[in-house]
């Protein structure tokens, strides 16, 4: 047991289908960001990857729920802006 009872837990070696979901967002993210993207320091490469995120769960839709973008399910009034 680690720091705040977390347990490291490895994918068998070749078995991407362990892990299905963290293998998608991992083609999403290298795809739409990594990608994308020339990063040109640390603190340009902290910039835009805080930008993708922004985009990832505030403005790009998500068909596993139904094309909503992920924020406004956290909101009650089904906005897509942040919760005060």
């Amino acid at each position: 047991m680690g720091l705040h009872d977390v347990v490291l837990d490895f994918s068998r070696p070749g078995k991407p289908t362990d892990n299905a979901f963290i293998e998608a967002f991992n083609g999403r993210f290298r795809a739409e960001c990594l990608n994308a993207h020339w990063f040109l320091s640390l603190d340009d490469a902290r910039e835009k990857l805080e930008a993708w995120r922004t985009y990832y769960n505030e403005q790009r839709p998500h068909g596993a729920i139904g094309y909503k973008v992920p924020i406004s399910l956290q909101n009650h009034d089904g906005s897509s802006s942040r919760p005060p």
